[in-house]
């Protein structure tokens, strides 16, 4: 009897550690996941103070203490078994689900692509135990002294998955991850103590305190004034929160907190709504400070729509989302003594309909959501564009300005043209010079931007900056994420002109400003150069020394509206034909642009 010859499989099963490190790709992003996540278990066993160690953004170390409840040896062991969680016990409790974790994974997940020493004791116990674990797998578990509650130390993240570990970001952009997790679980539960250390650096430490006095301690004394709280109460949902002064605004996301039952969580309808009850007091890119706290059943929200449980869906997205922000319109309302106009609709809900998914919200677009925030122009060849682009400067410069005098007539009400002046300004913005074969027009902006980005960039290489000394010293209190990245590109704020001395506490004084910007809110300046540094490092592939560069030359250069003189336009033209690249500014956007005679004739016919 011939026998059959079986089919050859092509599908295998995969072994248990490539099913370990997938499923840590799932859960575990970037150092600030392993943070939430141990941050959740210290919350959710009961802790009253929890301490946070870091090295290197967490890239080789990454330590959280607590005195929570602790585990027992058999629990300890079994806290790094997948889809093991004290938190859920049936598949109803998915649906009410009531602690910060409860997916079972992130131990497992943790312990499989790092190396973990995790040592607990429970309050009524004499000794704890320790557990060693090297890629998922158990080199040492022993009894130990230790206090009570648990303490969790996570090592070289990634170390056995080089390919993720390359893809992880800057230390800065890192850092600042990890200080927006602590900065939701820290807001969230402001009666909980934290410590926060990175590097050997205190960022945090605060007390057990009210939500007033937690914004304070981390954010800053000046918005101690400036906090509007509200709160409001129905049977279905409750919201209660604080509205930030409009003076407290500024040019980059990042100090808006939205919470439902103590987890934080995304929304960008509900976001959207609550940025433009500012709109009134705040410039187009500008960004408010709240926090919205929303307290609802648990059954009445679903927290599995993102693999990050990060965005939510509500089960009556209407009601929760009217009474959030009429709630906070109010206080602000209120507050800026804005006058109660009757049968004002809080909102205009055509087109709304909260039984559809978020993707389908959006997709029919009830508001148009304004572009807000840094916005770049696709990067193009500006000298092919101009056509004759090498040819302007010739033409600029063969001749000197004063034989080349323009004779324009004055057209009647237009009083920003010069009747003689080889240069003149259109609507504040451009430059606009007749040459030998047509006409060319310089963004100011643009053209002042490359010339601050060389200037800069030389400055920083000869390490001879030019400064000009305050009359008068002035000190300011920075944000942890601001004094922290200061400290991170400190010597090469010196290098480019800034006389900046360090104090304690996030405070600075700042003696010295570079001589190419004007005196005045020299505070302002320095916040906006780091809000912008931090901004362009998402964006541009430039090094620390050209981001910085950028970002000063952004905040410095000569803004669209500003009327020059005669000389500046002249002064200014000269130095940017002397720059190495005067055609576009660092982000690629043309700085000039010629009309030849031939095209201007086209248009006449």
């Amino acid at each position: 009897m011939t026998k059959v010859k079986e089919p050859e499989s092509y599908i295998r099963l995969l072994p248990d550690t490539v099913i370990d490190k997938i499923a840590a790709g799932e859960v575990i992003e970037r150092p600030a996941s392993v943070v939430k996540e141990l941050l959740d278990n210290s919350i959710d066993a009961g802790a009253d103070h929890i301490e946070l160690i870091i090295e290197q953004s967490g890239r080789t170390l990454i330590q959280v203490i607590d005195n929570g409840c602790g585990m027992s040896v058999v629990d300890l062991e079994r806290c790094f078994t997948r889809h093991a969680t004290s938190k859920i016990q049936a598949l109803d409790d998915l649906f009410v689900i009531r602690t910060m974790g409860f997916r079972g994974e992130a131990m497992s997940s943790i312990s499989s692509i790092s190396q973990v020493e995790a040592k607990s004791k429970l309050h009524d116990h004499d000794a704890g135990w320790m557990l060693r674990l090297h890629g998922g797998e158990l080199k040492q578990k022993s009894p130990v002294a230790s206090k009570n509650g648990t303490q969790i130390t996570v090592r070289n993240l990634f170390f056995n998955v080089p390919a993720r570990r390359q893809f992880l970001k800057t230390d800065a952009t890192e850092f600042r991850h990890i200080l927006k997790t602590v900065q939701h679980a820290a807001i969230s539960h402001s009666e909980i103590a934290f410590t926060f250390i990175s590097d050997a650096d205190t960022v945090y430490q605060l007390p057990s305190q009210s939500l007033n006095e937690r914004i304070v301690s981390m954010f800053g004394k000046r918005y101690k004034a400036s906090l509007i709280p509200f709160n409001e109460q129905t049977s279905y949902v409750s919201v209660h929160g604080i509205a930030g002064d409009p003076k407290l605004s500024k040019k980059s996301r990042g100090e808006q907190f939205l919470f439902v039952n103590g987890r934080p969580f995304q929304h960008r309808y509900l976001m959207h709504v609550l940025l433009s009850l500012y709109d009134n007091w705040t410039h187009a890119n500008e960004y408010p400070f709240f926090i919205l706290f929303i307290e609802i059943e648990p059954d009445k929200i679903d927290i599995n729509v993102h693999p990050a449980k990060s965005e939510i869906k509500f089960e009556d997205e209407r009601s929760v989302i009217q009474l959030g922000v009429s709630v906070m319109k109010r206080a602000l309302n209120e507050y800026l003594h804005v006058p109660v106009i009757p049968n004002e609709s809080t909102l205009e809900w055509a087109g709304f309909n909260p039984k559809q998914s978020q993707a389908i919200v959006d997709e029919q677009q009830p508001f148009k959501v304004k572009a807000k925030g840094l916005s770049f122009l696709k990067a193009t060849n500006p000298v092919n564009e101009l056509g004759q682009g090498g040819e302007i400067a010739r033409q600029l410069y063969a001749n000197k300005p004063w034989e080349q005098r323009i004779q324009t007539t004055l057209v009647e009400g237009d009083g920003d043209r010069s009747t003689n002046g080889f240069y003149w300004q259109l609507h504040a913005s451009y430059i606009v010079t007749q040459t030998r074969t047509g006409l060319c027009l310089i963004d100011q902006y643009y053209a002042h931007k490359r010339i601050l980005f060389e200037k800069t960039l030389k400055a920083a290489d000869l390490a001879l900056p030019s400064t000009q000394q305050l009359l008068f010293s002035q000190q300011i209190d920075l944000s942890a994420s601001d004094y922290t990245l200061l400290k991170e590109i400190y010597p090469l704020i010196q290098k480019i002109g800034f006389s900046v001395s360090l104090l304690s506490g996030y405070s600075i004084l700042i003696d010295g400003v570079p001589s190419d910007i004007t005196k005045g809110d020299e505070a302002g300046m320095i916040t906006d150069l780091l809000q912008t540094y931090r901004e362009l490092d998402k964006v541009v592939s430039f090094d620390a020394r050209e981001s910085l560069a950028l970002a000063f030359a952004t905040r410095a250069a000569i803004q669209k509206g500003r009327k020059l003189e005669q000389e500046q336009m002249e002064a200014l033209v000269d130095e940017l034909f002397a720059c190495d690249e005067p055609y576009y500014d660092p982000l690629k956007n043309p700085t000039i642009l010629f009309m030849s005679l031939s095209e201007i004739h086209k248009r006449f016919r």
